[in-house]
């Protein structure tokens, strides 16, 4: 699967995050750089609540530290219907690897699920990023005001059986 190393060249692995990450993953989507401007009202009152860590698979990327580690990113994979559903990476630690290691970790767990393809609705400035990281473009999520007044690029990442 690879391994990166974090902003401070620490390594950095994935886990199951759990429910008392709820608050560093509602940070995380709260604080990223990718949602200011006219984005910033879709995760204003976002919140990555224990239960929708617990019912859903989501894993963090960590940084090996003495304190347990530092979340740079994490992602959330809905098994039905298949899809990506959250998918963020620390402003600091964008640029290092750490998106492309989520998805390929996402990828692995979608196999092994059983799955063949996963949707992801993208956000307007992550479009390139899902495309880069192998997503497919099948078509775009029309806007849903109040909460998101904007289309949205829709991709499907194919996840072929080994």
């Amino acid at each position: 699967m690879g391994s990166r190393t974090s902003p401070t060249g620490r390594p950095v692995t994935i886990r199951r995050a759990v429910a008392r990450d709820a608050r560093r993953l509602t940070r995380l989507v709260r604080g990223s750089g990718a949602y200011e401007g006219q984005y910033a009202a879709a995760v204003a009152g976002y919140r990555v609540g224990p239960d929708y860590i617990e019912a859903h698979r989501v894993f963090a990327a960590v940084e090996a530290d003495e304190r347990g580690g530092r979340i740079l990113g994490f992602y959330s994979l809905v098994l039905a219907p298949p899809e990506l559903d959250l998918l963020f990476v620390a402003d600091e630690a964008q640029g290092l690897g750490i998106g492309r290691l989520l998805v390929t970790h996402m990828r692995s767990e979608a196999r092994a699920a059983g799955l063949d393809s996963v949707r992801v609705v993208s956000h307007v400035p992550a479009e390139g990023f899902y495309h880069r990281a192998g997503a497919v473009r099948i078509g775009t999520a029309r806007a849903n005001p109040p909460a998101v007044p904007w289309d949205r690029p829709e991709f499907e990442f194919r996840i072929p059986s080994e």
